[in-house]
């Protein structure tokens, strides 16, 4: 596992926008002592690995946000690559299959710069509706937990799931397994397209390592200010 910073910032910022401008003007907003940055599938595919490292010049941690999900070579030569650009964190889909996730572990053990290794296991946007039209029986929980077990017994570093599991998944996996959890809206916040929320401070208080943030933060008239606000939310909780 790669060296943490002596500062672990919990927040994770994405930066969803059209191009790489945009993305490095908010960047120069904020803190890289504050925050993690999260780098998804739009703008990496208009600004490619050049952004990542010029992220990363500017002191922040990137998770690169591609999710991959293919056969096992491919899936294990993505996440090489991405291991190879320096990054903090990748993630794969925990629905590819046990081969798919081993594959690219072992793709990561092997490189110089060993970053995190997290997997998806059901997309917050997601319903129980929904859930059933793919084909996946048994309800949201149910398939996160053995998800998240699955990439448990492989050896990932952890999974990307809601607030609302963070809770049950404390009580199956072990404390040093990372629970990074996008759907945070701070109260107040419109909740856009996200099905299963939670406020920051929920979050931290379920159990959750990360919290990724996007338009409370990139959409907000005072940028930093936003980001400060949700740090002391978790900060007061992690202090109880």
């Amino acid at each position: 596992m790669i060296e943490s910073k002596k500062v672990d910032p919990k927040v994770i910022v994405a930066l969803d926008f059209p191009d790489a401008d945009a993305a490095l003007h908010l960047a120069h907003e904020l803190d890289s002592t504050q925050c993690r940055v999260k780098v998804g599938k739009e703008l990496f595919t208009r600004a490619g690995p050049l952004l990542v490292e010029q992220l990363q010049q500017l002191g922040f941690d990137v998770f690169l946000d591609l999710k991959y999900h293919d056969i096992p070579n491919t899936t294990a030569r993505a996440c090489r690559a991405a291991a190879e650009l320096g990054v903090w964190m990748v993630n794969v889909h925990a629905l590819g299959g046990r081969h798919m996730l081993e594959a690219a572990r072992e793709a990561i053990d092997k490189t110089l710069h060993r970053p995190l290794l997290i997997a998806v296991t059901i997309l917050t946007s997601l319903d129980e509706n929904e859930l059933c039209e793919v084909g996946l029986s048994g309800g949201l929980e149910t398939n996160v937990l053995r998800l998240a077990c699955l990439a448990e017994s492989v050896g990932l570093d952890g999974v990307v799931c809601s607030p609302q599991e963070v809770s049950a998944l404390r009580d199956r996996v072990a404390s040093d397994f990372q629970l990074v959890t996008p759907g945070v809206r701070p109260a107040g916040v419109a909740v856009d397209d996200q099905k299963r929320i939670t406020t920051p401070e929920d979050a931290i208080r379920l159990g959750s390592d990360y919290l990724v943030v996007g338009r409370p933060i990139t959409q907000a008239g005072n940028p930093f200010e936003a980001l400060l606000d949700i740090n002391e939310a978790i900060n007061v909780e992690r202090a109880r």
